[in-house]
């Protein structure tokens, strides 16, 4: 029987339509066994590993060794499981997999605006406005991983056998019409689509050779015939073919063996060149909504691109999915204040620098922050050019302590 691969926007229970069909057919949700799977056979953290899979934007932000080998190690992970019959797999990973082959039965599920946030209020009990930046943030960050594994827009329906519109179906049609989609004829391994699982599974080893050696590449291979695109750049192409070649050569299945540059293979001077002395990720927690967000736009002219959130129990929330470098926090909020977020914060992230800005602090106060670690307390008003001055400080200690390298 066919694997089923789900991709769903949030708020189109995407959960609900899954559970019921693994229910119907008697297949298996495997998204657990792909992260534990892939965090035992390369000894990485879990924890680690959601994060990546949750779809960080700032983790696909800049182009790093750590993410290249998630990407091949997820890749290796799941050539094994496909294997296996009777599979649904969900969310970002998906997208690893190559579109020909003939015994996975691709399906997005997604909704138009008005539906999510419908669905998003009902829900989550949360205001309409609230409701669409939760969307547009899950939807900018599932745009951030298509793009860099597969080069298209999450919902392009040209990835996929099925797209439904939940606007237009019911949960229960919507499992129905998944379920009667695998007893297509097309979706019966051929020689052909067993070729192509040969060829993923080889080109996934590869991959997983390269990253671990650095490289930043995509591979394919067509009955041993193996392509590396070189996705890095480097002005020494023809020594980096020669030592990618090399690693290759070896490797039990390969014919024969190309390179060259890849879609994401560009010249330094045509990329823009990073600030190093602030802060990628900057995370501001106030719930003053207005205050907070021109206190964003205002860091955003001086090269702080920030995000927001509203009280303590999402600033927890956010910071174990996307921990930020520096955190700008305020004291008194509803729920968990600022005093609490901050002894939570630097017991379980001590690598956060965070600076308290706050309009109704007291001397006492003051103290129970420094003592608890805050790396600086400002009472509001604040001069924005003390604060931006103040969080790259922040930002220079962490690299310090860090040992990386930060521009004075």
């Amino acid at each position: 029987m066919a694997i089923i691969t789900l991709f769903s926007g949030s708020y189109c229970y995407g959960d609900q339509i899954a559970e019921g069909i693994a229910k119907k057919l008697g297949y298996k949700i495997a998204d657990q066994e792909l992260l534990t799977k892939t965090a035992q056979t390369f000894k990485l953290s879990e924890k680690k590993l959601e994060k990546f899979l949750n779809g960080s934007v700032s983790f696909f932000g800049s182009i790093s060794h750590e993410r290249e080998r998630a990407l091949a190690y997820f890749n290796s992970s799941l050539a094994e499981m496909i294997t296996q019959d009777n599979l649904i797999l969900r969310g970002l990973p998906v997208h690893l997999l190559p579109l020909n082959l003939g015994h996975i039965l691709k399906v997005c599920i997604i909704a138009n605006l008005d539906y999510r946030i419908d669905v998003a209020v009902k829900t989550d009990n949360i205001s309409r406005k609230e409701a669409q930046r939760r969307i547009q943030q899950s939807d900018s960050s599932k745009a951030e991983w298509t793009h860099v594994v597969r080069q298209h827009d999450p919902y392009d329906e040209t990835m996929y056998d099925i797209l439904l519109a939940m606007q237009s179906s019911s949960v229960e049609e919507a499992i129905d019409r998944i379920c009667q989609g695998t007893q297509n004829i097309a979706l019966l391994q051929t020689t052909e689509s067993e070729q192509a699982l040969k060829d993923y599974q080889l080109a996934s080893r590869i991959h997983v050779i390269l990253a671990e050696k650095g490289y930043d590449v995509e591979v394919q291979s067509q009955s041993g015939d193996v392509h590396v695109a070189i996705n890095k750049y480097t002005s020494r192409l023809k020594q980096q073919q020669a030592k990618i070649h090399d690693l290759v050569k070896g490797v039990e299945g390969v014919q024969n063996i190309s390179s060259g540059p890849g879609n994401r293979f560009t010249p330094p001077s045509l990329v823009p060149v990073p600030r190093l002395d602030v802060p990628s990720k900057v995370l501001l927690v106030d719930d003053e909504k207005e205050f907070v967000h021109t206190l964003s736009e205002r860091l955003q002219t001086r090269d702080m691109n920030s995000s927001v959130v509203y009280d303590g129990e999402e600033a927890l929330d956010f910071i174990a999915n996307d921990e930020p470098e520096v955190m700008v926090l305020d004291l008194k909020m509803p729920g968990i204040d600022g005093i609490e977020v901050l002894r939570r914060v630097k017991r379980d992230y001590p690598n956060i620098e965070v600076i308290i800005l706050t309009g109704h602090g007291s001397d006492k106060e003051e103290q129970i922050a420094m003592d608890l670690g805050a790396f600086a307390y400002l009472q509001k008003p604040v001069d924005i050019n003390v604060l931006a001055q103040t969080m790259k400080d922040a930002y220079r200690k962490m690299g310090k302590e860090n040992g990386t390298s930060m521009a004075e």
